[in-house]
């Protein structure tokens, strides 16, 4: 059942979420408002308890050098299934490498949510005050971060970052040797998407399938009927992205019969599409075509004069591209033949 596989998607969410409160910086101004001191706010993960009982035992104030305040740390702290937004198990996704050599091949992936705590800690109220204000206007209540997920494959998601709430606490128990820290703790959700193994796929088009179907005895005299069922697939958009003629009237939703300014570059048998709706011409009558609307699953929509039509054509079926949607023509051959 298991296989060995690892897409480092902790470890680039971990990071990334770092990454956001890396470079934050606070001022210290003098009476006349003039900046004195720009002091670089240092980050590192771990958790809250660790730089406050260091400072705790390092507590001799006529120590040369000391940890100093204001201080960032981060931790990932939880982790949870979000049934919320489940998808399809069954359905996969394609991702190419770079390159365009190889294609790979996953099931959509598992939604989880990732907690994080942000603690700030400082000695004065004030240079709390610059950190958080430079935090909060971007969490509204979610900030996204482009993740990518599956190394060198294209498969970058925007991950949410939700600010779930603040706590804040002021350590200044103890006599007065005890050094102040003004904590804010700040809890954070990443909503983020776990793959599963990758599978080397083939990037070649099956191009036509045939289904042959023999009923008869089993006599070597007895006749028997075959039939076959041919299917190929076609082409719902125009690849080439000419257009072939404009509507020369607005087309609503119960119309079957359209006029274009050009009749003869539409043939019968044919598809089309104007905007996002395709269509089955059955027949063309001068500039008049007779459809059968919202063809292959588009929707069915009002058209305005002037509007490009597009047509389809045996042409556009050979430049199907992997993962491109589209249909299928089906033809049936039927005859008498003799059992073997």
């Amino acid at each position: 059942m298991f296989e060995y596989f690892y897409n480092e998607i902790f470890r680039s969410v971990i990071i990334g979420f770092g990454s956001l409160f890396n470079g934050i910086e606070i001022q210290h101004k003098n009476s006349d408002d003039n900046t004195v001191s720009v002091i670089q706010v240092p980050l590192a993960y771990g958790p809250t308890q660790k730089f406050l009982a260091r400072m705790q035992q390092e507590s001799d104030l006529n120590r040369p050098v000391q940890m100093t305040l204001p201080r960032m740390s981060f931790e990932f702290v939880g982790l949870q299934y979000d049934s919320s937004r489940k998808s399809t198990q069954t359905q996969t996704i394609i991702n190419q490498t770079p390159d365009g050599a190889n294609l790979k091949r996953s099931y959509m992936p598992v939604p989880y949510n990732m907690r994080f705590q942000l603690s700030i800690m400082t000695k004065l109220n004030d240079d709390m005050l610059q950190i958080i204000e430079q935090i909060l206007p971007y969490f509204q209540p979610a900030y996204s971060l482009p993740i990518n997920f599956l190394g060198n494959l294209k498969e970058k998601r925007d991950i949410p970052i939700q600010l779930d709430g603040i706590s804040m606490e002021d350590d200044y128990e103890g006599n007065f040797d005890t050094r102040r820290a003004l904590i804010y703790t700040l809890d954070f959700t990443a909503k983020v998407y776990l793959f599963g193994p990758l599978t080397d796929i083939t990037g070649d088009i099956i191009k036509k399938v045939s289904v042959g179907y023999i009923a008869g005895s089993k006599g070597s005299t007895a006749a028997a009927r075959d039939l076959t069922y041919q299917v190929t697939p076609r082409a719902t958009k125009d690849y080439n992205g000419s257009v072939a003629t404009l509507l020369a009237e607005n087309v609503n939703l119960v119309d079957t019969i359209i006029e274009v300014d050009d009749g003869t570059t539409i043939t019968a048998d044919t598809y089309i599409y104007i905007g996002t709706e395709e269509m089955y011409v059955e027949a063309v009558t001068g500039n008049k075509l007779t459809v059968r609307r919202a063809q292959d699953n588009t929707i069915q929509e009002n058209h305005v004069l002037g509007s490009k039509v597009y047509t389809i054509t045996s042409a556009d079926n050979n430049l199907i591209q992997f993962g491109d949607n589209f249909g299928f023509d089906g033809n049936v051959f039927w005859g008498l033949t003799h059992a073997r």
